[in-house]
């Protein structure tokens, strides 16, 4: 079926200013991007089997990526608040996690999916565990989602990263490429839980099978020392000396003691950086220098991190942050400006987990968008030179009206097509419950 958006607000991250006009989606793609007034704005009607009219009042943008998440820490969110990293870790989360059964953690995915879609997010980068579960959750939702299994050593367990790689290579086997909506990434959590040889082992095994490899990286100022003073390395070295520069994508999440003085020593072409603002916030982690890295050339993407240390998954409240936080930090308020926020939100996030041709409202694009509701107070006075300021600093996630993925609806006016939202939330509480006795 061919939707036409009809005379709504056009804008991505690679527009230097929106665009009034008709996008017209058909199998799953975007087939044409008109602008108002243009010939063939005519032939548009002929076209569609449905027609929604923005009447001016309405915006559509490319969907967002959640560049990096835990979807089932929905079901801790909330426990050990206003603690330390690793003192939340240590003592509040990985004890309840390690009660969740493959059956909490689907459920769970599924609930932090709902909150997703509600908000506009089209695609999820997901490390957790018991990630079978996670990838029938997507499939059977439509979203997209990039996966891998999260890797970690254990003292009581020698063959235990053994397992896990086997474990997320098995899941690249039969997941990665299904039905265009899912692509599969190596996933070991971090420096400081896997030990240096099987990082080596790991980042060979990427190379050896094409898969791109996701970690935390350098989120707090403990892993820094970590590396410096336990494994006598720099960040750099440690990068390059594990193999994990040699990947074919790698996805470094959080990166706030990163220094961009290190981009000429590292491939810029085929890493992303994932800023967390709100995570790295609430938990006292510290601020990533997003603003240089940018000038360095660096592709970052957003994320919003598990929502036990958010504890939200909104990528608009995300953006807001992002951008103005480092214009505090910097002083400087042009130093990352709203465009700059909404490419990291949906393109730059889409690169970095192999999703060719998502990201921006262009012909023969993947049609997966989001619909937005202008007709409010909070947007009197938005223009095609001024939307992406009026949705980063005014707008909010309460103003999403529809998402859409592959040309489907899985989000429209509160209604969720392809999921049971009152048996998920059940489902979701009664997890919850069991977790926590």
């Amino acid at each position: 079926m061919a939707t036409l958006f009809k005379d709504v607000y056009i804008l991505d991250g690679s527009r230097e200013k929106a665009a009034l006009g008709h996008v017209l989606v058909s199998k799953g793609r975007i087939v044409s991007v008109t602008e108002a007034g243009a010939e063939q704005s005519a032939d548009l009607n002929l076209k569609a089997d449905k027609i929604i009219s923005g009447h001016k009042r309405m915006a559509v943008l490319p969907g967002f990526v959640n560049a990096h998440t835990h979807a089932a820490m929905t079901l801790v969110r909330g426990l050990g608040e206003e603690a330390p990293l690793m003192e939340w870790l240590t003592e509040k989360v990985w004890p309840v996690e390690a009660k969740l059964t493959a059956e909490h953690i689907y459920w769970g995915t599924l609930s932090a999916i709902l909150e997703m879609l509600a908000t506009g997010t089209t695609c999820f980068a997901d490390m957790y565990f018991e990630m079978d579960r996670v990838a029938e959750a997507a499939l059977q939702t439509g979203i997209r989602a990039a996966l891998c299994r999260g890797m970690t050593a254990d003292s009581n367990d020698k063959d235990k990263i053994n397992k896990s790689l086997s474990e997320n290579l098995e899941l690249a086997d039969k997941w990665h490429g299904r039905e265009g909506l899912i692509t599969v990434q190596l996933g070991p959590h971090a420096p400081y839980t896997v030990p240096v040889e099987d990082m080596k082992k790991i980042a060979k095994a990427a190379k050896e099978h094409g898969l791109g490899v996701h970690l935390h990286y350098l989120e707090t100022e403990f892993e820094l020392n970590y590396i410096k003073n336990e494994l006598k390395t720099s960040p750099e070295d440690y990068l390059i000396n594990t193999g994990l520069m040699d990947a074919p994508h790698l996805v470094l999440a959080h990166a706030v003691y990163l220094e961009p003085e290190l981009a000429d020593k590292l491939k810029l072409s085929n890493l992303t950086l994932v800023h967390n603002p709100c995570s790295n916030l609430k938990l006292g982690s510290g601020v990533m220098k997003l603003s240089e890295w940018l000038d360095k050339g660096a592709a970052v993407a957003l994320g919003t991190d598990g929502a036990s240390s958010n504890n939200r998954l909104d990528m608009w409240e995300e953006m807001r942050t992002a951008a103005l936080l480092h214009k505090g930090v910097n002083k400087d308020p042009v130093c990352v400006s709203a465009l700059d926020v909404l490419r990291m939100a949906t393109y730059d996030g889409a690169r970095a987990f192999g999703f060719a041709q998502k990201g921006l409202v262009r012909e023969g694009w993947m049609a997966d968008l989001v619909l937005v509701d202008l007709d409010k107070p909070h947007y009197i006075g938005a223009n095609c030179e001024n939307l992406a300021a009026y949705i980063v600093y005014a707008g909010s996630s309460a103003d999403v009206i529809g998402t859409m993925v592959n040309g489907k609806w899985l989000y429209r006016n509160g209604d969720f097509p392809t999921l049971d939202k009152i048996e998920i939330m059940q489902r979701a509480m009664t997890a919850r419950e069991e977790i926590t006795r």
